[in-house]
């Protein structure tokens, strides 16, 4: 069974980047190390220099099936908290999945 990467982005004011990117930890990130199957999960930050940071969540996972775990049937819909609304101005509310290729 292939593994799967699962990729989610949004967009905060860059002043709330250490704020949200905390949030994010406990929140989402939390949840999805708390799930059976999941092998790790991190929170990436990139300054656009415009006022916006980018945060990417991303989470690798044994299966797709693993993934169901998380975010239930609908696997492309993003999982929201109630705070978010309170930071992001900008998010994407699908998710991307990777097969992830090992080497060899």
């Amino acid at each position: 069974m292939a593994r799967t990467a699962r990729v989610w982005r949004g967009w905060v004011r860059t002043e709330d980047t250490a704020a949200y990117a905390a949030y994010v930890e406990e929140t989402g990130v939390g949840e999805y190390r708390r799930t059976p199957g999941n092998e790790g999960a991190w929170v990436l930050t990139r300054d656009l220099g415009d006022g916006r940071t980018e945060v990417v969540a991303l989470s690798l996972w044994e299966s797709l099936e693993a993934v169901r775990g998380f975010a239930g049937d609908d696997l492309e819909a993003a999982v929201y908290y109630p705070e978010d609304d309170r930071y992001l101005v900008q998010r994407e509310d699908t998710v991307t999945h990777y097969e992830v290729r090992e080497p060899g």
